[in-house]
């Protein structure tokens, strides 16, 4: 049976998708939503927000005609028959996002990105780089390149779950996102488990190899559906984005832990630079 036709359990049965109406924003829900959308979502929450930084004084005026803008797409999206609700707020917008999202109780935000560096742009304020810093949701970062007839996806969005490549550490942060993962494992064909040893000294290296693998077969039997196990030595973010190349993976998968946004700025993270050179979706796990 093909797996796409079981529907994903009940992990992202709510999912939110803002919109700026924007070219990419416009593509991609009407392009990829609804494939999403036939993997089992019951419900899909588009969101709005009328910046209060830009719009200022006019942004009230600006409601009515952005809720009338939204019910046109609601109607476009309820032929797929799931259940459509439009929502425009005024504020922030990766502050009203994320409130939103903890107030419908959402299980997945979904938002697309184009561009080879997401977080760069944070300065002049990305909604998309500042929202998957700021909510506690999962959030799918669908990374679209702009080419001469407008923009793509590297692979089908109705086969972005099948093929997982899964980032982990073995700390509690790895625990949420396996279980994220098992939860929609029902669309998962087959995956890859990775993990990298880029700590200790270098007497210690083939010892903590051998205990990297022994944890990673112990996370693979959790699943009911073949994962390859990979560790490599070095850069976490590099290994990732490469061997999700070589694997053919579909989607990285990888925990967003908690961390000041001086020091994500200064320092980096894993998550931030494998958002920033990833050309594939990415799912962060929030692990707060």
């Amino acid at each position: 049976m093909d797996k796409t036709m079981l529907g994903w359990s009940r992990t992202f049965e709510k999912i939110l998708y803002p919109t700026d109406f924007s070219e990419i924003s416009l593509h991609a829900l009407r392009n990829c939503i609804p494939k999403l959308l036939s993997l089992g979502v019951k419900e899909l929450h588009l969101i709005h927000v009328i910046d209060i930084t830009v719009a200022e004084f006019e942004a009230f005026e600006l409601e009515d005609i952005y809720r009338e803008r939204l019910e046109e797409l609601s109607k476009e999206l309820k032929t797929t028959g799931v259940r459509v609700n439009p929502i425009v707020r005024i504020g922030i917008p990766s502050i009203e996002i994320s409130e939103a999202a903890e107030e419908h109780d959402i299980d997945l935000v979904v938002i697309p990105s184009v561009g080879e560096n997401v977080w760069r742009v944070m300065f002049v304020g990305s909604t998309a780089s500042n929202l998957a810093r700021a909510t506690k949701k999962p959030v799918l970062l669908l990374k679209y390149v702009k080419n001469d007839e407008g923009f793509e996806l590297p692979l089908d969005c109705a086969e972005i779950f099948k093929q997982p490549l899964i980032s982990i550490d073995f700390s509690k942060c790895s625990i949420k996102v396996l279980k994220t993962v098992r939860e929609f494992e029902e669309l998962v064909e087959r995956g890859v488990l990775l993990h990298s040893v880029d700590y200790g000294k270098i007497d210690e290296l083939e010892h903590n190899i051998e205990i990297a693998k022994r944890n990673l077969e112990k996370s693979a039997k959790g699943f009911k559906v073949p994962f390859e196990m990979e560790v490599l030595v070095g850069s976490a973010s590099q290994a990732i984005i490469g061997t999700a190349i070589a694997k053919r993976a579909t989607l990285i998968v990888i925990g967003k832990k908690g961390r000041s946004f001086i020091k994500d700025l200064l320092l980096g993270s894993t998550a931030e630079r494998v958002i920033r050179d990833s050309k594939l979706p990415v799912l962060l796990v929030p692990c707060d």
